[in-house]
């Protein structure tokens, strides 16, 4: 939307931007001809949240800026019903004890109020207000009963100083800055003294409630911790005398030091095994050596036994051959005797050499230094077996006590696993029990709000919203009003600009003409009419010239999609121009009333003819013209062709084919939607020819006005003009 059609718009609806704003800021003058005076009372509250030095400030190690988080606590459980419930409660009982108005504490519109609240039958309320602590507890109990009352009416469902929804609309707590420790209360009341108590107990039951919540949050956290710690501890006494069981059962000392202590015995005794079994195989060797020598010192006894008996044969048998000899035995006996004792020389010669042999070796030793050796290798051999077994047993003690620690080990591992988590787990808990039980008593110690300004008793009423409300109610008029013409705007499909119907049309707009209401006077308007005539003429006249294939005369087709947008009026002046500039010009309109008649008036003659149901076969303007009227082509110079509407008539196809020019002529005020686009669309089709856009009854802004000077005043047909103008509104 451009500025022009803005300011146009305001100046169309220039009424309701007057109106509407005075009704809207009347309607709010009358509304508040009755204000009721306020009174304010404010309070300020010092919460510590981001400043306050605490129990636990030095532990922090970081700022973390949780104020933001703890405000919204505050509010919430300001705004929280069961607050405004009991500031309701602790008013209501502060005011029933009242037997008089006293201004400090009710005035005596509000003290009437009340009495009147309270039906018959519940008088005894007033009896119970001696005791204010009975008094607070039975319009608790009342307020929470789940019958109705008249004190439950007036906590909950009225609209009176007590209700929650008034005390909530009412009651309001902001920070004064996002980094302060600051709260600021005000609440507001047509009552000066309701306003000063209610924001009184406000404050009160806030922080009474705000410190019971922080101190029952952080004693479930300390409960719950010291719950896990003393599970804990048993956890841990468990696994402290499991390890004990474990070492009076197997009698450990200490594991690693015993099992080290066993590791290096059983390889010391390993070693001495080793090399007492070295000595044996040594003691054991020797006594070998000793007795394979001692074999060899009976073979020379043997052999000097065999030399001695080898002697004796040779005796025996040289005594038996002297016998022989001297006794004179026969020579066989003889020769028997000397073969034995060459035989027994013999072998006494065998056996010399033996014991020759036997007796001179050279590993011989004397056999007494052999038996005195052989006797120790004998005794070392039997105390080394001694030894050996005893080694023997004391590492099969070993391997035993071996076996027995390995599972221990592995066992004895669990046990103290089991003691360390059991014990890490405690000190943690311990802690965790320690940092709780600290934070529970800085909740206890800085929990509690602190009242820095006291609620005041305010003295006047606030300033009256009167001339505030008139001027919003202004506004609103004038929000409406313009929300009004923007929705006309918006939901109006007329052409509302010579930019908007090119927009619509697609096509350029060749003239505009203004509204004229009466062309007898001659005025601004009707000097742009004529300016724009002028202008559209010439233009008609360059088409007409350009446009050399069609015969003469031209024939100007005046057509539009809609009834009633000016074509009759613009013909007959297009007309009077050609007449002025000495042309013949023939007019052809459609019948009206259908009692029209042909006339002639100067160069001009008008030929009314009938839309018949063959319109769109017409071929010629001859055939279209009654024969009666003797219409003969060839007089005129100029022919003016008005087309009926398209949106109800046929579209005359083979007549359009021999125009020479179009004028399409649109009111600005009719509108344009998709049935007149294919409307046009199907005439660009059928004519093929140039089309110029005429955009009649075009708000004055929009057409420039000439000066008085620039201007000619037309001579005008005042009489025919009427008759245009009554065909036109028909």
């Amino acid at each position: 939307m451009s500025i022009d059609v803005f300011l146009r718009l305001l100046k169309q609806h220039v009424l309701w931007f007057i109106v509407i704003p005075c009704i809207t800021a009347g309607t709010a003058f009358f509304v508040t001809r009755n204000e009721p005076r306020v009174y304010k009372s404010q309070a300020s509250l010092y919460t510590g949240l981001v400043s306050r030095y605490s129990l636990l400030s030095d532990k922090q190690n970081s700022f973390t800026d949780r104020s933001a988080n703890a405000f919204d606590n505050i509010l919430t459980t300001l705004n929280s019903r069961e607050t405004l419930l009991q500031i309701g409660i602790s008013l209501l009982s502060d005011h029933l004890r009242l037997r008089q108005p006293d201004t400090l504490v009710l005035a005596n519109d509000g003290f009437l109020k009340l009495h009147q609240a309270i039906a018959p039958g519940w008088e005894y309320l007033f009896f119970v207000a001696g005791d204010s602590t009975q008094l607070h507890r039975t319009i608790d109990s009342l307020a929470k009963s789940t019958s109705d009352n008249p004190v439950k009416t007036l906590l909950l469902k009225s609209d009176s100083y007590y209700s929650i929804q008034h005390i909530a609309e009412q009651l309001k707590a902001t920070a004064r800055k996002n980094t302060n420790d600051v709260l600021l209360m005000d609440y507001e009341a047509d009552d000066p003294a309701v306003a000063q108590r209610t924001l009184s107990y406000a404050i009160d039951i806030l922080n009474k409630r705000y410190s019971t919540l922080k101190t029952s949050e952080t004693n479930s956290v300390v409960g719950y911790y010291e719950s896990r710690l003393q599970k804990a501890k048993e956890k841990l006494s468990q696994a402290e005398a499991n390890l004990r069981a474990f070492g009076a059962k197997h009698q450990l000392l200490d594991y690693d030091e015993e099992a080290r202590n066993v590791a290096a015995s059983r390889e010391a005794l390993n070693n001495e095994y080793n090399q007492e079994l070295m000595r044996k195989n040594a003691a054991k060797a020797s006594l070998d050596a000793l007795n394979r020598r001692m074999s060899q010192q009976g073979s020379v006894r043997s052999a000097n036994n065999d030399l001695s008996d080898k002697q004796k044969k040779l005796t025996d048998a040289e005594s038996k051959l002297a016998n022989a000899r001297a006794y004179g035995q026969p020579k066989t006996v003889v020769n028997q005797l000397q073969a034995n004792v060459a035989q027994a020389q013999e072998e006494l010669k065998v056996s010399a050499q033996k014991y020759d042999a036997a007796a001179n070796s050279n590993d011989a030793i004397p056999t007494q230094m052999m038996a005195n050796d052989r006797l120790t290798k004998s005794l070392e051999f039997e105390e080394s077996s001694a030894r050996l077994e005893l080694y023997k047993n004391r590492m099969d003690q070993y391997q035993a006590k071996t076996s027995e620690y390995g599972p221990l080990g592995s066992q004895l591992r669990e046990l103290n696993r089991n003691l360390s988590v059991a014990e890490k787990e405690y000190l943690d808990l311990l802690q965790n029990v320690d940092q709780s039980r600290t934070r529970r008593q800085d909740v206890a110690i800085g929990g509690t709000l602190e009242v820095m300004d006291a609620p005041d008793f305010p003295l006047e009423p606030q300033a009256s919203k009167r001339s505030q409300l008139v001027l919003v109610g202004l506004g609103v008029g004038l929000f409406i009003a313009l929300l009004l013409t923007a929705l006309i705007f918006w939901l109006d499909k007329r052409i509302q600009s010579p930019e908007q119907a090119e927009a619509l049309i697609g096509m350029p707009v060749s003239a505009l003409f203004p509204t004229v209401k009466n062309p007898f006077v001659y005025s601004k308007i009707t000097r742009a009419s004529r300016s724009m005539f002028e202008q559209l003429f010439n233009a008609i006249n360059i088409e007409v010239s350009q446009n050399t294939e069609k015969t003469y005369p031209p024939i100007i087709t005046l057509f539009s999609i809609r009834s009633k947008q000016g074509k009759s009026w613009i013909a007959n002046r297009l007309a009077q121009l050609y007449d002025d500039a000495d042309q013949k010009v023939a007019y052809c309109y459609p019948r009206v009333t259908g009692r029209e008649q042909k006339e002639h008036k100067k160069d001009i003659t008008y030929f009314p003819y009938t839309v018949r149901p063959d319109f769109m076969n017409v071929t010629g303007i001859d055939y279209l013209l009654d024969y009666n009227q003797g219409f003969d082509i060839s007089q005129y110079d100029r022919i003016i062709l008005e087309v009926p509407a398209l949106i109800n008539n046929q579209i005359p196809t083979y007549l359009l084919k021999s125009s020479a020019l179009s004028l399409l002529v649109i009111d600005a005020n009719s509108p344009w939607a998709r049935a007149e686009k294919q409307l046009l669309s199907m005439y660009v089709r059928v004519t093929n020819q140039p089309i110029l856009t005429v955009l009649n009854r075009v708000e004055g802004n929009h057409v420039d006005i000439l000066r008085r000077a620039d201007a000619v005043q037309p001579l005008i047909d005042q009489e025919h003009l009427v008759q245009i103008q009554q065909r036109t509104i028909l």
